[in-house]
């Protein structure tokens, strides 16, 4: 194959409760991820060298995107050639519609599907037990990115088991022009209170049973009160989101990225309109959908 192309989506987080910080400088998570369909899709090229092209879509700000050896992408094709004992490049190119630094883990799926990406390129079969442990390596969120749809995330988030989701739900997604540091709203975690230890499973409960109501009910994110204390030009934002009719607002991950539970497609969409005539930029989203996935432009 001269190319392949992989398509990985964005995770939000149902539940994300976080511990103490770890002696090891790592929050211990009970997370229950979903994968929604916002996607970037990866296409990798055999090359002499590795290089970064990276291609807005859909109004996405890629400006601060790397674009040499410092994009988590050039690392994934580093450790999966290392694991096999093999001195490859590619040109990888990015065609970005996940928020960057918006808490859906853009760069996670970006890495997750060039692991499959060049896995596929070079004919390497991996196994799926060696592509989760190099995804763990790369970062808590990309073991999620390959396997997608609705699981529960443990450790640092990297440990992952699907879990029975009945429902199919639709969000509206706000994102933020500005971007908010994953590293600094921990930090801004650990200078509050620390919150009840509570587990996710009245979320686990509502999603088996694809139950709207309780699952509205029952969303969480402990890092939510850390991004309003960084950034309190979100509540106007999250005051507004509340105002359209959304059941629930939650923080996506750890911000700036808001999003709005809707009970329908249809309301989704009439409420974009609405987002959409105040000045604010929106998009609609369902999930689950699956994880990294090789696609076809032919």
């Amino acid at each position: 194959m001269d190319s392949v192309t992989v398509r990985a989506p964005a995770k939000i987080n149902l539940f994300l409760g976080v511990g103490p910080v770890r002696d090891d400088g790592f929050h211990p998570l009970d997370t229950i991820y979903q994968a929604i369909s916002l996607y970037d899709d990866v296409t990798v090229t055999e090359a002499d060298a590795w290089s970064v092209h990276v291609e807005a879509i859909g109004g996405v700000d890629v400006s601060e995107v790397p674009r040499d050896e410092h994009n988590i992408v050039v690392h994934a094709g580093l450790l999966l050639t290392a694991h096999h004992g093999i001195d490859r490049c590619a040109r990888i190119e990015v065609a970005k519609a996940i928020p960057v630094a918006g808490g859906m883990a853009g760069g996670s799926a970006d890495a997750a599907a060039t692991l499959v990406a060049l896995d596929r390129l070079w004919d390497l079969r991996t196994t799926d037990e060696d592509l989760l442990a190099l995804a763990a390596r790369l970062g808590s969120d990309v073991p999620f990115a390959l396997v997608g749809g609705t699981a529960r995330g443990t450790g640092r988030g990297e440990i992952v088991d699907a879990v029975t989701d009945a429902g199919s739900w639709w969000w509206l997604v706000v994102p933020n022009a500005e971007g908010l540091s994953t590293p600094a709203v921990y930090r801004a975690f650990d200078d509050l209170p620390q919150p009840d230890s509570l587990d996710p499973a009245e979320v686990l409960a509502a999603l088996e049973h694809g139950d709207l109501i309780t699952l509205a009910d029952a969303l969480r994110n402990d890092l939510e009160p850390a991004a309003l204390a960084l950034r309190p030009d979100l509540r106007t934002t999250r005051t507004l989101l509340e105002e359209t009719g959304v059941m629930r607002v939650l923080l996506s991950g750890s911000g700036p990225t808001l999003l709005g539970l809707s009970g329908t497609h249809e309301l989704a969409l009439r409420l974009r309109e609405r987002l959409l005539d105040d000045g604010y930029q929106a998009w609609v989203a369902h999930g689950p959908v699956a994880g990294a996935h090789e696609v076809s432009y032919a």
